[in-house]
């Protein structure tokens, strides 16, 4: 392939998958305007738990990438009767996943909120949203999962398309529950919850029924009960490789994700125009970064197939040139994002000193999006070679030795600026650590 036909290709797998997660990026974006009008209590409520409620969803992707990294790598090689077969077990493994999490957030759902070092005034709707949304979970679960293993088909269309579906469902559904019901900071999560079922079971029908490499309910061969005795039952090679591949990016998430939360229980002390400016601004924010986590999924399809079919020096190419392509996105979007910061943040909040806080919040954090940018999309790579522990354990030092560490002490005298600024920092450290593995470690070492 010449370099304009790798770029396109690039292009053409990352707009759909692009669209998809700035659609998400709009539905939380959604959620917090209509949750910010009711005041910042309210948007406090949901700001306390959402470092929480991202961890769940980091969680539960970890064990939907250790299954579909394998389903790239069995298509690159033509073999689509053990993508198939990888596909059965997944199935059965995330259900029980989802279900343990739904689980555990019923029974920490009511004391969340105090440890998180909210207040009474806005713990019980806090802890209600957190509940619901835990309890919604296997449908966030499950349509990642077939979100998942389309794209590892290199199917981005469909499942991109849905996730904007989904977008819109969610308004539908936010406005009906929160203004008609007058259900408030609850409303939210019965909207979001509504929109991931009717997604997660579209997504799944295509999936399992109309996909001709992955459908399980396409005549491929064999009897009926050549095809579904016991098919859905885990072997331990799966697991085991689901496991490595998996576990890594699972204890990134959880530590990453603990990191969050600790990131928020230093702002919480700050105040609570202070809560509702950082969740805000992080949901701002997102816009700017989901383009970069558009183009590494397309990274990981690429990266995946690729290995699988043997394809040393087309891989390499296709991973520097995704990650060049997310350093240019992701720098624009960084500068609209410094530019339009306080027409932003006024989006999201009437409340005047919301929107400053919020606005400074994100001219800081314009500065660190290119090297973001390096790291979202390195790590694709990396998770489509299979490559998870020592990227993971790069993030991690990043994050606990560097960036908790600076926002503690910045925030006791630059109060959430200093924690932004840490932010920043920690970030554009990382994208240079990332870039450095990219150009000089072994995570191509299967090839």
């Amino acid at each position: 392939m010449t370099r304009s036909e790798k770029l396109r290709l690039i292009v053409q797998l990352s707009i759909p998958s692009i669209l998809a997660q700035i659609s998400a990026t709009v539905m939380f974006f959604i959620d917090y305007a209509m949750v910010g009008h009711l005041g910042e209590k309210a948007t406090a409520s949901v700001g306390l738990v959402e470092s929480t409620t991202w961890l769940m969803g980091g969680l539960g992707m970890a064990v939907n990438m250790g299954f579909s990294v394998q389903v790239a790598h069995f298509i690159g090689a033509n073999d689509f009767e053990s993508a198939r077969r990888v596909l059965r077990q997944s199935l059965t493994c995330s259900l029980i996943w989802s279900l343990v999490l739904s689980i555990a957030a019923m029974a920490i759902h009511s004391y969340l909120p105090f440890w998180l070092g909210g207040t009474a005034d806005i713990a019980h709707d806090s802890s209600l949203y957190f509940m619901y949304i835990g309890l919604f979970g296997i449908f966030f679960q499950m349509e990642g999962l077939a979100a998942s293993m389309l794209k590892c088909s290199g199917n981005m269309k469909i499942p991109s398309a849905l996730n904007i579906m989904m977008c819109c469902l969610d308004v539908a559904f936010n406005y009906f529950f929160i203004y008609i019901m007058d259900l408030g900071v609850v409303g939210a999560a019965y909207g979001t919850g509504m929109a991931e079922l009717i997604t997660a079971a579209l997504m799944m029908y295509f999936l399992l029924v109309r996909s001709p490499m992955l459908g399980l309910f396409r005549g491929y061969g064999g009897t009926k009960v050549q095809r579904y005795e016991n098919s859905f039952r885990p072997t331990g090679d799966v697991v085991r490789t689901a496991f490595k591949i998996g576990a890594p990016m699972g204890l990134q998430h959880l530590l990453m994700g603990s990191a969050q939360i600790v990131s928020t229980i230093i702002v919480a002390p700050l105040g609570t125009v202070a809560i509702a400016a950082n969740s805000m601004a992080i949901t701002v924010e997102s816009l700017c970064y989901m383009p970069g986590y558009g183009i590494a999924e397309a990274a990981t399809t690429l990266v995946g197939q690729g290995i699988g079919a043997g394809q040393r020096l087309l891989t390499r190419s296709f991973a520097f040139m995704s990650v060049g392509l997310g350093i240019a996105v992701m720098t624009i979007m960084g500068v609209l994002m410094f530019i339009f910061a306080p027409e932003l943040m006024a989006i999201m909040s009437p409340v005047e000193q919301i929107i400053s806080e919020g606005a400074a919040a994100l001219r800081i954090e314009a500065f660190a999006e290119p090297m973001f940018a390096a790291s979202i999309v390195a790590n694709g790579v990396f998770v489509g070679a299979g490559d998870t522990l020592r990227p993971a354990i790069m993030s991690l030092s990043s994050m606990w030795g560097v960036r908790l560490t600076l926002a503690y002490w910045l925030s006791q005298s630059h109060g959430l600026r200093g924690v932004w600024t840490a932010m920043a920092i920690e970030l554009t450290l990382r994208g240079i650590l990332f870039l450095t593995r990219l150009w000089k470690g072994n995570w191509n070492k299967k090839l």
